[in-house]
Formats: structure tokens, sequence, C-alpha cells
């Protein structure tokens, strides 16, 4: 089912003009926080113009940046619809929308079903299970950063542990981890030259259209999967692989395009907001020598010192939603077919949740923030995951 919007942009002014939260050289500098600031005080449900000045085109949408309107959109999935328009602000055509689907696409009951195929490898419990593994990894992939004479921590560290770290609850070879993270890279910073040949939003990938990301790395990671599917056999055990050879959803196999968007989905989402979690760790610990030492004398702060830092990493910057019909948000008028997008970093520093939330306190308690998601069915599979790895680094 498509639902057409009411209204185009061109009948809507912005919200607060000039004030960019879209572009992509925006966050090249770091989150936008006094501009996200700006709108949660201003207008928390604002209504922005998509333009060649925030290197977009489409119909524009609802930046949503305070905390309560968040969660409210990520609860109510009949109202503010994943699976309508995708969860990218890009608007697609009904062909693509269909080849690119994830089950980040899709509303329960489906999204349900989908998520039980794989929920208890990435449970709490059977995470835990690979504590002692984990550290393993991060005691080889710090030892072999400290034998260098000097070291990227971005490089050596953070881009090198959630990979590896996933290539067991995946069940693909762990001498795979490197060519698994460059492609997942070349793949997800398709706005960066250093990485692709073809940029989205700078060149026409109109050819690459039906791939996710639009992406032509990603036949490659399908390829790979779908030896590894073969390659398995009669083989099977409790891994990723082995459940998406078998997997159906009513009675019905995923077809094969199914399968490898899964996979590539667990491969991005478990490895990208993770590696850039542990990053923010890194940095927000070294501009605070204090919090460190005081991290050190008291161990026991570990468990909301990670909450802390996953509260200020805000990995995943947003997720659109669709309205399915008109509504309030807030004070604003949503109509049906509008694109809503969510912004978690904004939420995750608003003032009326987090008291003095441009502090990095590690004693933080209780900490509410959205890293994960606000709620409902889309919250994030792999947060258990996410952190064990803050945990044992």
């Amino acid at each position: 089912m498509t639902v057409a919007p009411e209204t185009s942009s061109n009948e809507r002014p912005d919200s607060l003009p000039g004030l960019d939260i879209l572009s992509h050289d925006v966050y090249e500098r770091g989150l936008p926080h006094d501009a996200y600031d700006r709108y949660r005080r201003e207008a928390p449900v604002a209504w922005v113009n998509e333009t060649a000045a925030n290197g977009h085109d489409g119909m524009g949408f609802w930046a949503v940046t305070r905390w309560s309107e968040l969660t409210q959109i990520h609860k109510d999935w009949r109202t503010f619809s994943s699976e309508l328009g995708g969860t990218e602000i890009e608007e697609l055509e009904p062909d693509a929308l269909v080849a690119r689907k994830t089950m980040l696409e899709t509303d329960p009951p489906r999204h349900t079903r989908l998520r039980q195929l794989v929920n208890p490898q990435f449970s709490k419990v059977t995470v835990e299970t690979y504590a002692d593994s984990a550290r393993r990894i991060i005691d080889e992939v710090i030892d072999e950063a400290r034998h260098r004479r000097s070291f990227d921590a971005v490089e050596h560290i953070s881009r090198q542990l959630p990979i590896k770290l996933l290539t067991g609850i995946l069940g693909v070879p762990y001498d795979d981890a490197d060519k698994l993270f460059h492609w997942a890279d070349r793949i997800t910073y398709n706005a960066d030259p250093e990485y692709s040949a073809a940029v989205v939003d700078r060149v026409d990938t109109d050819s690459f259209r039906l791939l996710p990301f639009r992406s032509p790395v990603s036949l490659q990671v399908f390829d790979y999967v779908e030896q590894l599917l073969r390659s398995r056999g009669e083989h099977a055990s409790g891994d990723v692989i082995s459940i998406l050879a078998a997997a159906e959803v009513d009675g019905v196999a995923l077809t094969e395009r199914e399968r490898d968007t899964f996979f590539l989905l667990l491969l991005i989402a478990g490895n990208e907001t993770t590696r850039h979690s542990l990053s923010n760790a890194l940095i927000a610990l070294a501009e605070h020598p204090s919090v460190l030492r005081e991290l050190r004398a008291e161990p026991a702060l570990l468990g909301t010192a990670v909450e802390e830092v996953l509260r200020i990493a805000s990995p995943q910057i947003h997720f659109r939603r669709t309205a399915t019909a008109d509504t309030t948000l807030g004070d604003a008028p949503i109509a049906r077919g509008d694109k809503v997008v969510t912004f978690y970093p904004a939420a995750n520093f608003d003032p009326d949740q987090f008291d003095e939330p441009h502090t990095f306190d590690i004693r933080r308690s209780p900490n509410r923030h959205v890293t994960f998601g606000g709620g409902g069915p889309h919250l994030c599979l792999g947060q258990w995951m996410a952190r064990l790895a803050e945990r044992w680094s």
C-alpha cells in the first residue's frame, strides 16, 4: 500500500529557515548540537524542506528532536509506519522499496516474525556466553595495536572489534572479518568519495537504485552469503547463516534477496554503530581524564559509564517513518503520507529528560537514552552485543 502526501514541500515554509541538520557537510564537523538545541526549544516537531542546499531532493519532512515525541513515534507503529515509505529519508519508487527492503522496513506482524528468527542469537543470555571469547578478541586487538610504533585507535581498535565479535553469531569464518568490514564501509559510506566512486547526493546513482544503500558492493555481499549458505549444507548450527538457510515466515521460505538483505542488515547494524560508540568512548575519556581516573578507581561504575557513552555517542543519526493517517504530534499537524524523521542525538541531549545533558556523567542514573531506539517493535536487536563490546573494551 502506498500513502500519498496531502501536501507538498513547496506549500510549507521551513519551520527554522537556514538552520541545517540534514546535509552531510554539517556532520563532517560533528553532531550539530547547537542546531539540535534550537530545534528542541523553538520547533521540536519542525518542517524541513529538502533542497539542493542540504543535498536532498524530496517532498520535505517533519524533524522530531524532542525525547517525548520521538518515543511516542517509535511505540506507535500503526500511525507511524516503517513499511510504507521505508526508514531512509530518500523517497523510493515502489520497485526499489521492495528490492531494498530489510527487516527494518517492515511493521508487525511480519517484523515481529522476522525478528523471532534470530532473537535467541542476540538475547542478553546468549550474548553473555560470548563474554570469554569477546575478552580474548579484545585482548588480541589491543595487543596488536600496542605493538605498533603508533596507531590510529579508530582504525586499529574501534574498527576491528565489532566485526570480529560478530563473526561467531553470524556464522562466518573469523578470517573473513577484514573483508566484511571493508565491504560494510564501502556500502555504508556511500556519501564519502574515499569509499565510493559513485557518491550519493553528488553523482547519478540511479543505476544502483534497486540495491541497498544504492551500492553495487551489496552484490558482493549477496554472492558471499549465498556461497556460505550452499557450503553449510547439512552442517547447520545455531548461527545466523544456518538460520537463514532454513528460514520461513508463516510457512513460506525467505527468498534469496530476503536472506541476503537480512544478513547485510545484521552485518552493517552490528558493525557500524558499535564502532562509532567505541570511538566516542575513547574520545570522551581522553577529553575527560578525571573521569577516566574515577572509573579506574571505581570499576563498579562501568555499567552506568557504558550507558552514558551510548547516550553521548548516538551513532544512529535518524530514522524515518511515514504517517498512515492525519494526526497531531506536539503542536504540529501531521498529514497522511508525511515523512516523519526522528533525530536520536537530539533526543539524547534533551534537557527535559537528562539533567545537564551536555555533561559527560558516568554516574547518570536513570539514563533513558534512545540510542537503541525509542521503544516499540524496532528496539535494536543488537543492543546486548553493543553493551558487551563497550563493557569489555
